[in-house]
């Protein structure tokens, strides 16, 4: 009987031992859970996310606040020796009145015709060099819009875009929708069908917008 009482006792130490180590195991598994993080969801962002300094850089909408300052434009139609310098707080001034960001018009006005110094915009004071017609009143030269000065020429220009190609009375009619990026404005603008070179003139215009953003002066 005392042999079979020790063999009982040892039986029970063991199975309370086993017990006890059950019963901490239990109590540091949960200890654990409460004090790990849960992770339910894992977000990746890849092509399909958005920043905003990639938005910035790759956005071409022309409406907007201005992005370059009345004396940056003034410092780049001087230093580009423009027949229109002296007059690129009215160019930014009327950008802000019609909701263009005024750098483009910057851009559309190198392009077109080295800011007044060839073409027929340096004789019409046209920074766009718009065709006649349409709904503007201006009269033509050299089947060219005119203008007497020009801050008439940079509004006309405004004008045109903000109603023309933002709201649609142009771009509607030709391609069926709005145009609000130079992507979109450019095809219309300054048509193929008319010998232009659409993907050139788009890379001039925002590389210049680019360069300006910069902070430089020289595209």
């Amino acid at each position: 009987m005392g042999g079979t009482g020790s063999v009982l006792r040892v039986l029970v130490i063991a199975l309370v031992l086993a017990l006890v180590v059950w019963v901490a195991g239990l109590a540091f598994g949960v200890w654990s859970v409460e004090r790990s993080p849960h992770v339910t969801a894992v977000l990746y962002l890849g092509s399909g996310g958005s920043s905003s300094s990639s938005v910035s850089a790759g956005s071409d909408e022309v409406v907007g606040s201005p992005t370059i300052s009345s004396a940056f434009i003034e410092r780049v139609l001087s230093a580009y020796g423009s027949p229109a310098a002296g007059t690129g707080a009215d160019l930014y001034r009327l950008g802000v009145k019609y909701g263009i960001d005024p750098v483009y018009a910057l851009a559309f006005f190198l392009h077109e015709d080295s800011f007044g110094k060839t073409g027929w915009g340096a004789l019409n004071h046209s920074l766009g060099n718009s065709r006649c017609g349409g709904w503007s009143s201006s009269r033509c030269q050299g089947g060219y819009r005119f203008y007497a000065t020009w801050q008439a020429g940079y509004e006309d220009w405004y004008r045109l875009i903000l109603y023309g190609y933002v709201q649609g009375q142009v771009t509607i009619p030709i391609v069926g929708h709005v145009c609000t990026t130079v992507e979109q404005i450019i095809p219309v603008y300054a048509p193929s069908s008319d010998g232009n070179d659409v993907a050139g003139y788009i890379a001039a215009v925002m590389q210049a917008v680019h360069t300006w953003r910069q902070g430089q002066v020289w595209v």
